[in-house]
Parts: C-alpha cells; sequence; structure tokens
C-alpha cells in the first residue's frame, strides 16, 4: 500500500513539473502600451531602443508560432544606409563610417502553399522629434502609438488567428524600420527578400489604424491595383463607412510592393492633431476600432482564400499631380472627409489659419477666386501663393458661411 502510494505520488509529481504551460496571451493594449512607452524613446531607427522593440516583436513572433523569415535562420533582416542630405536622391544601402542600421522583423507561416500574403506594419518613428516632428518647442519623446505602434499591435493580433486557421496561404508578416526615413525597411526587403516574391499574392499595410471615429470612417488606399478590390472589400465590411482610393503609391510601405508588381491595401483612420507629436500616446487609441479592422483583414484574406492569385494592375500616381507649395494655411486637413469642400481636423497656433480665427470642423469651400469642393481643388488654390500674399478664405461652419481675411 505505501509503495503503490509512493509510485502515484511520483507520477503526480512528474506530471505536474513536466506540464506545458501554455504561452501568456498577451493583449493588443498591452503590445501598443508597451512598443509606445516612454522607455522606448521613441523608437528612432538605428538606435537601442528601436532595438529593443525589435527585441520585443521576435518574442512575440516565436511565442505566436511564427518561423523567423529573416537572415540566417533568425527573424531579423538588417540594412545599412547613408542617411540623405538630398531629399530627392535615392537611398544608398551601404557599410561603412557615417551610417545607420535598421532592422526589419519578419515571421511566416508555412502552410505549404502556392502563393502567399504579406502582412506588414512599421513599427519605427521619430525618437525625439527631428526633422519629421510638427511638435514647436523642442525636443520630447514622440511616442508614436497610432503611428504605428497602432498597426504593429493589429498586425500581430491578425498572426494569431492566422496561425490555426486559414490554410490556403502561406503569411508573412514583416515589422518594418526606417519607414519614417523613408520607407527604407519595406524598399531593401523588397529588393532583399526573404522569400520568392513571385509567390507574393498581395500585400496589406496597417499604417496609423488607432484612431478609428464614431462613425467608423475607414480609409483603404490600393483599391485599383486589383480588379477584384472594390468586390471583396464592399462584401466583407462589417460596418465601416469606406473611403476608397485607388492608388498604389503613397507615404507609407504598401508603395514599396506596388512598385514590384503586388496588388496592395493601405488601412488607415485618418490623421489628427496628435501626428507626428509627442501627444501621440497610447491612452487616446480606440482598441475596439483597432479589433474591429483586424476581423475585416481576416474577413478579406478568408474571402480570398481559396481563389486564384490575384491579377496585378497599375494605378495612377497622384503625388504627381500634387502642386508644390510656397506657402502653408496652417491647418490639418481631414483626409476622410467625403463632402464638398477641405474640412480642417486641427489648427496650428500662430500660423495663418489661427490668425484669421479658422476652427476645427470648419470646411473651407473657397480660398482666393477658387472654388474649393475637394483635397486636390484646395491644394491647387494654395499653390497660387506666395508668402507676403493676403486673400479671403470662406468657410462653412456648422451650415452658416464665414468670411475671414488670410495672410501667408
Amino acid at each position: 500500500m505505501v509503495r503503490n502510494l509512493m509510485v502515484l505520488a511520483v507520477i503526480f509529481i512528474c506530471l505536474n513539473s513536466c506540464k506545458t504551460e501554455k504561452p501568456k496571451i498577451v493583449s493588443l493594449e498591452e503590445d501598443i502600451v508597451f512598443l509606445a512607452s516612454d522607455s522606448l524613446v521613441g523608437r528612432e531607427t538605428g538606435t537601442p531602443e528601436e532595438l529593443i522593440a525589435a527585441d520585443y516583436l521576435q518574442k512575440r513572433m516565436k511565442t505566436i508560432g511564427l518561423q523567423p523569415k529573416g537572415k540566417a535562420g533568425t527573424y531579423f533582416q538588417t540594412f545599412t544606409f547613408k542617411p540623405k542630405t538630398d531629399p530627392h536622391a535615392e537611398v544608398q544601402f551601404v557599410s561603412g563610417d557615417s551610417t545607420i542600421t535598421g532592422t526589419n522583423v519578419i515571421g511566416y507561416i508555412d502552410n505549404q502553399a502556392e502563393k502567399t500574403v504579406i502582412i506588414g506594419a512599421h513599427y519605427d518613428h521619430l525618437g525625439m522629434g527631428g526633422e519629421g516632428s510638427l511638435y514647436a518647442d523642442g525636443d520630447a519623446i514622440h511616442n508614436g502609438a497610432d503611428d504605428n505602434a497602432s498597426g504593429v499591435g493589429v498586425m500581430l493580433k491578425v498572426a494569431e488567428k492566422l496561425k490555426d486557421s486559414i490554410k490556403g496561404s502561406n503569411y508573412m508578416f514583416i515589422a518594418f524600420s526606417g519607414e519614417e526615413m523613408g520607407l527604407l525597411g519595406s524598399n531593401y526587403f523588397t529588393k532583399n527578400p526573404t522569400i520568392d516574391l513571385n509567390e507574393a499574392n498581395y500585400m496589406i499595410n496597417m499604417d496609423m489604424v488607432g484612431r478609428l471615429r464614431d462613425d467608423k470612417t475607414l480609409s483603404i488606399s490600393g483599391t485599383g491595383t486589383a480588379p477584384i478590390w472594390n468586390q471583396v472589400l464592399n462584401s466583407t465590411n462589417p460596418g465601416f463607412k469606406l473611403v476608397l482610393n485607388e492608388s498604389g503609391v503613397g507615404p507609407s510601405d504598401h508603395t514599396s510592393f506596388y512598385l514590384q508588381n503586388i496588388p496592395v491595401l493601405h488601412f488607415f483612420t485618418g490623421q489628427h492633431e496628435d501626428y507626428h507629436k509627442p501627444s501621440d500616446d497610447s491612452e487616446k487609441l480606440n482598441y475596439e476600432g483597432m479589433r474591429m479592422i483586424g476581423g475585416y483583414i481576416l474577413n478579406v484574406i478568408s474571402e480570398l482564400d481559396d481563389d486564384a492569385k490575384l491579377a496585378f494592375r497599375t494605378t495612377k500616381n497622384e503625388s504627381e499631380d500634387v502642386p508644390r507649395f510656397k506657402v502653408a494655411l496652417g491647418v490639418m486637413p481631414d483626409y476622410l472627409f467625403d463632402g464638398k469642400g477641405m474640412r480642417i481636423d486641427g489648427v496650428t497656433e500662430d500660423r495663418p489659419a489661427a490668425i484669421a480665427g479658422l476652427q476645427k470642423g470648419d470646411v473651407v469651400i473657397q480660398l482666393g477666386d477658387s472654388t474649393v469642393v475637394d483635397m486636390m481643388s484646395y491644394m491647387r488654390a494654395l499653390s497660387t501663393f506666395e508668402e507676403g500674399d493676403s486673400t479671403k478664405v470662406v468657410v462653412d461652419r456648422k451650415g452658416e458661411k464665414v468670411e475671414a481675411a488670410i495672410t501667408f
């Protein structure tokens, strides 16, 4: 009897000691709060803090069960470059003195499929500010919660859902470095891919998806890069008010893939007054909105799972039509506004608009002699002015037309 009890005790101890612990489930909030914390000092490309973020992301990918797909059997793909002195020059990926090293973090789900879906989001930001900052009061930590801890957080949640569910494709997840310096990480990856890019079916990019508004307006760019996009996006829409843009070229990492003839989509919830400022913090994000966007992306992937590889289609490069400006009004446009005119989403202090008394929510309907019906007509009107010019601006303020004098 005693012997039997001893045997049972040994078995019990063994079972408990040998029991495999389930990996801790990390919430969307936890991922974003860590990435956007002051301790990472804004995740500027090439800094020790960006490497801390990269290490965190590789551990998260490993916990999820993604295979490493960087260099030499790791999750990391490093690239070294010399900072540009000429903003119009092409970046040079080099080694040597006065260089910066960025680190893409890449995970993979191998379903032995013939086609691969690439899902990406950049994790770098502006550090203490610098050239890209819109903050006027000196150096400060730019946490970049919306830009773009939000996209990275949603990407990790999509990876968790795809790990053991939709099997018709392989899935590559890339957290890009160097986006804020000119799409450097995605540019480098597409020129030095760790898979055969001929197998790439399409690329989904999430950049600034953390500020979904109450009316659920969601911008999706790249809809012209494959003939089926509009149909799929509308049929799987769980309730967003969609603002669709055909162009495959834009100021984010999907552009690098479009230029390799890969269909793309870019999900975006709009700019705001905290864009590229220290105030872009994690407590201001809409986490339920991000979960809804992640679910929508899964719907799209599922809908296309059994389909043949998407046909690629070139689109008009809308950036080539953007006029050049010698002056600025000092406002943040609402890029999701789909009414007539240009809606102001934020006003910068001590700039022409603020001095003239323009307010957030005003819709510019006339600038000088030009009628403003959309963003492009607003930009064309603005491009005709030079510093020192004075003119009038007419705005629609809650249904009332208000005229003000503007001096640039």
